[in-house]
């Protein structure tokens, strides 16, 4: 797997899989879980994320439409903090994406929303309705 721009860790990988930090079991190891796993890693080791309010593959129901967020960041009230779209690191950061973690915030109501593809990543923040890009990502807030 290509380097990422995100902190390195010390990760586990076995055959074609890698061990989840959070899930705490085996998975396949696809460029998209590459960087869902750096992800994780930067928002747990470096800006102080709780493992235990972390969801990974969220189910949600988007009209009729059954869909999963990457990773969903709780906060102590069990509300949303944080909703992360990851993506590959040869899929370009493009207005799909954008949207893609938009309508799922429509479900989820999120305080910061991310996209990343390992190589690059936006957050934006809920300031009254409106989605208002930030240059930082922020620290949990418990």
């Amino acid at each position: 797997m290509q380097p990422l721009k995100l902190p390195e860790f010390d990760y586990q990988i076995e055959d074609n899989r890698i061990f989840c930090i959070v899930r705490k079991k085996w998975v396949v190891l696809t460029p998209e879980e590459w960087v869902r796993q750096h992800f994780l890693n930067l928002l747990f080791a470096h800006l102080g994320y709780p493992k235990g309010m972390t969801k990974l593959e969220h189910s949600l129901k988007y009209f009729k439409n059954q869909k999963r967020s990457d990773i969903t960041i709780l906060d102590k009230d069990g509300g949303v903090f944080l909703l992360v779209e990851c993506k590959a690191p040869s899929v370009k950061l493009a207005q799909k994406v954008v949207s893609q973690v938009a309508e799922y915030n429509k479900v989820l109501d999120a305080k910061y929303l991310a996209i990343t593809n390992g190589m690059s990543h936006f957050i934006w923040t809920k300031v009254e309705g409106r989605l208002h890009q930030i240059k930082e990502f922020p620290f949990y807030q418990s």
